[in-house]
């Protein structure tokens, strides 16, 4: 059985309670210390006359904040005697936070804020670019490594004992939501597209990669929702002042991850066709241009291949 220590006495969770100032001081202080050095890099960038886009300042902001209401709040303490809490935090912390959090573009704005070391010298700079184009980036951003990552990432944590394990002290605890974020911004970032990286595949096939996760995430829900017994023991005997019990618990963090699996889905796709159709007009403009600068020598070249061809026949 878990055990619940101080949380034993926590009153029944309401919306209120939940986003009450609370939970973990780490992830506060991480989430402030990120809010800083974003903001710094803007400014660096302002400084010297170079502009950068409010909405993926705004992006970046809400993904830090959106961490630090799932972990930084009451929400973390009901997490460790609530199943469906935890999941509400797992689900917002992997698959909410690092969409944001990407489409903030932080590796393009620290490529932009760090100044370069000068020819034949070598800087932070030019050292996050060779990470960036290394063989151990593109092995974890490859789909081979982050889908069976993130489907191990439910499976292979709720359905052994590793995760009460995990959830016996706090910095195992702490463990496990970095790692759950970790996870979301490694699978979500080649997907993105947004960053620089040194893999960057076609629109459909970054769909595909998408969707591929989500029966599993699906199942995944539908096995917590029909379990006859519950499936961890931290979550097994949940203090009557929650006004739950185990199962009915356990079912609601089923239908939670469940839903999870399909609202980002969304919300990640729409960014995807807007940046394939942003792209399409893209490279249509450049064609124009070129056209414009050359007198469409290749529509004249290719009327003068049809006017051969019937000059033949």
């Amino acid at each position: 059985m878990g055990d619940h220590g101080g949380h034993s006495e926590l009153p029944p969770l309401t919306w209120g309670r939940a986003l009450e100032l609370g939970g973990d001081p780490v992830f506060l202080v991480g989430c402030l210390l990120a809010l800083a050095l974003y903001g710094y890099g803007v400014l660096r960038l302002r400084r010297r006359g170079d502009t950068w886009s409010t909405g993926r300042t705004l992006a970046f902001a809400l993904g830090v904040l959106t961490i630090a209401a799932v972990t930084a709040t009451r929400l973390n303490d009901y997490g460790m005697v609530l199943f469906s809490a935890h999941m509400v935090q797992h689900m917002v912390i992997s698959m909410v936070s690092p969409i944001l959090l990407l489409l903030g573009a932080p590796v393009t704005l620290l490529l932009r804020a760090l100044p370069t070391a000068g020819r034949g010298r070598t800087g932070p700079r030019e050292l996050l670019v060779t990470l960036l184009h290394s063989r151990y980036v593109r092995a974890v951003t490859s789909p081979l490594f982050t889908i069976p990552l993130f489907i191990a990432s439910l499976y292979g944590l709720y359905f052994t004992p590793l995760f009460d394990t995990l959830m016996g002290s706090r910095i195992g605890h702490l463990a496990m939501m970095i790692h759950f974020l970790a996870v979301g911004l490694a699978f979500f970032w080649p997907i993105m597209g947004v960053d620089p990286g040194p893999r960057r595949a076609g629109h459909l096939m970054r769909m595909l990669e998408l969707f591929a996760t989500m029966p599993f995430h699906a199942f995944f829900g539908i096995a917590l929702m029909m379990a006859s017994e519950p499936l961890v023991d931290s979550y097994a005997d949940i203090p009557t002042t929650l006004g739950t019990d185990a199962l009915s618990d356990q079912s609601a963090a089923g239908g939670i991850a469940w839903a999870f699996s399909e609202i980002p889905t969304v919300i990640v796709l729409l960014a995807l066709v807007v940046q394939w159709y942003v792209a399409e007009q893209r490279t249509s403009r450049r064609l124009d241009r070129a056209a414009d600068r050359d007198g469409d020598a290749e529509l004249a070249a290719y009327n003068t291949y049809l006017a051969q061809l019937g000059n033949r026949g």
